[in-house]
């Protein structure tokens, strides 16, 4: 039997006690870009990967719950859907929503600036 977990509730000890650990780390930049173009083949090339060094970026800050790989998929797919064809911040504004999932980690992004953080991320 294979139990996943992302620390969201506590495992009792006697579950615990009966389990061998294996610890997956978040995927290298390059990677997370090869899944997102796995996935999504006709998502542009450069949006792709500025959209992984956005989700990377938001993820190394200190939130309650750290964006994982669907949500990178999930913030990809929506600027397909979008038709957007760039990452710029008013667009990243409008789908915030599918990378952050509290209200605390959205207001803390909001106070960092979503056009500061852009303007860290390489092209």
């Amino acid at each position: 039997m294979i139990l996943t977990s992302n620390s969201t509730r506590e495992l009792s000890d006697a579950l615990k006690r009966r389990c061998l650990y294996h610890w997956i780390e978040y995927p290298t930049l390059e990677k997370e870009i090869q899944i997102v173009r796995v996935r999504l083949p006709k998502f542009d090339c450069e949006l792709s990967s500025r959209a992984v060094r956005f989700v990377q970026l938001v993820r190394g800050m200190n939130l309650s719950k750290p964006p994982g790989i669907a949500e990178t998929l999930d913030l990809s797919q929506a600027l397909v859907l979008l038709k957007k064809n760039q990452l710029d911040p008013g667009t990243a504004e409008q789908i915030l929503g599918c990378i952050l999932k509290s209200a605390e980690d959205l207001a803390q992004i909001r106070r960092e600036g979503v056009k500061n953080l852009l303007s860290r991320i390489t092209p």
